[in-house]
């Protein structure tokens, strides 16, 4: 699964109010593949959901096309564990998240994959995610066939 080698810091802090870009600005556009699946609403997805996405993916392409993950969980969660007192701080890190935004691309299908196979495989690889997604392609992709 997906984490950081090396962080600069265990635990992040919560946004204390802060407002956050509604829309992403970075990552919105096709840059390696001519399909992929771009974020819908606001959400975190984490390195599981990603990995079985992944898997779903490429399941489906088999050795048709190329895979490219375009977020990636560097986000920790903590969790205190069950049964226990209040107090006593903030939960020990539990697991990696990635926060996407609306525009985000979060997986791009490209390397010989044709549009429909593109399009299945990333149909499959959706329902694993958290989030409202829709397929994309890159513009002129179309053409070239």
């Amino acid at each position: 699964m997906l984490e950081p080698k090396d962080t600069k810091h265990r635990k992040v802090q919560r946004n204390q109010g802060r407002k956050r870009n509604k829309y992403a600005v970075k990552g919105t556009r096709l840059n390696f593949g001519d399909y992929g699946l771009k974020a819908l609403e606001k959400g975190e997805v984490s390195s599981r959901q990603l990995e079985a996405a992944r898997v779903a993916i490429n399941r489906y392409l088999k050795r048709d096309g190329k895979v490219w993950i375009r977020v990636f969980p560097d986000k920790p969660k903590t969790k205190t564990p069950a049964e226990t007192r209040m107090g006593k701080g903030k939960g020990e890190p539990d697991r990696f998240v990635a926060p996407v935004q609306p525009g985000n691309v979060i997986f791009e299908v490209g390397g010989g994959a044709d549009e429909e196979s593109a399009r299945e495989a990333l149909r499959l690889g959706k329902h694993k995610l958290p989030i409202k997604t829709k397929f994309v392609v890159r513009p002129g992709a179309r053409a070239e066939e």
